[in-house]
């Protein structure tokens, strides 16, 4: 099915839902989406709100690929250049992405692959595993690269928010490095667009203008992670639960560490309250435990432009046992 170039027209909405949420104060901690590896294939062209199936990639091949990455634990992602998308190939070459992201093994391949059904030949077990060797074994073209790549939202069909705020920050931070900044489709949270995915590591981040998104690429380059609000609101690094994101971006908050691949989610234990018992360790040896529970603070805010206002449920994090 192919979708019309998606709609960037806020009419009929009572409040875009990034206003309802930055006025309801919402966190961004605890709120990527959980994913140990990510695949970003290349689709020009217009994108429906699911977009591998509602884009001029042939729908069967992307749900063979949604299929493929669901059983694995992936993310998928499809991804363009910033600009004008009045057409798309359904078959040629076009660019793949693939990212393993735990900490202290993070890489990232790319390649250019002669057709888009080359990504079905994947190990996809080897990915999730982090067994690099496998993975660029099974699509040879694959090559590592140690250059950061940005992900930022802006399909609109999904989210209106996605396509308004999120498209200039991929056009203008495109502009400066082009090549390492993309539009992606679906990466969940709309309501902090701009959101972004800073591949190979798995961060996302929300509520980023090109400014800060140009810092990310920037910081990540020197394997930096700057606290916030340097670089807009931390979402949490996608190797880990919710519960684990936040217990990681808090001991960041309490410590100021920066190093990107400098902590480790090792434990994580439910308690008879209702909280979970979070250990973080350091590669230096350190250890903090993190209580994460759940909060409502009363208030109410859409999930999606147009969507019904709902209670507004976070995950908040204390450091209780510190080195």
């Amino acid at each position: 099915m192919t979708e019309t170039p998606e709609s960037t027209d806020h009419s009929g909405d009572l409040q875009p839902c990034s206003a309802a949420s930055l006025a309801a104060d919402e966190p961004t901690l605890g709120t990527a989406p959980h994913a140990i590896a990510w695949v970003a294939l290349e689709q020009d062209g217009p994108w429906g709100a699911k977009a591998f199936t509602q884009s001029q990639l042939d729908p069967a091949l992307g749900a063979r690929i949604e299929e493929l990455a669901a059983a694995a634990g992936v993310r998928p992602a499809l991804i363009r250049t910033p600009g004008r998308h009045s057409s798309g190939a359904t078959d040629g070459p076009r660019r793949v992405l693939v990212a393993h992201t735990t900490p202290g093994r993070s890489w990232l391949l790319e390649a250019t692959v002669p057709d888009p059904s080359d990504v079905l030949g994947l190990d996809w077990e080897a990915l999730v595993a982090g067994d690099r060797a496998a993975v660029a074994a099974s699509l040879p073209v694959l090559e590592l690269t140690d250059e950061p790549h940005l992900l930022v939202c802006t399909n609109g069909k999904r989210d209106t928010c996605c396509a308004v705020l999120g498209r200039p920050v991929a056009r203008d931070a495109w502009s400066a490095v082009p090549g390492r900044v993309w539009e992606t489709t679906h990466v969940s949270g709309h309501r902090f667009a701009a959101t972004t995915v800073l591949l190979p590591w798995g961060y996302l981040h929300g509520r980023l203008d090109t400014e800060s998104a140009l810092q990310l690429l920037a910081d990540a380059d020197v394997g930096l992670l700057p606290v916030e609000p340097t670089t807009g609101g931390l979402r949490g690094r996608s190797t880990w639960s919710p519960a684990g994101q936040v217990a990681e971006g808090e001991v960041r908050r309490t410590t100021g560490e920066e190093d990107l691949d400098a902590l480790v989610v090792a434990d994580e234990k439910p308690t008879s309250d209702g909280t979970v018992l979070v250990t973080v360790q350091h590669t230096d040896g350190r250890s903090w435990g993190v209580v994460v529970e759940q909060r409502s603070p009363g208030t109410t805010r859409g999930e999606s432009c147009g969507k019904d206002a709902v209670p507004l449920v976070h995950l908040e994090g204390r450091v209780v046992t510190e080195p």
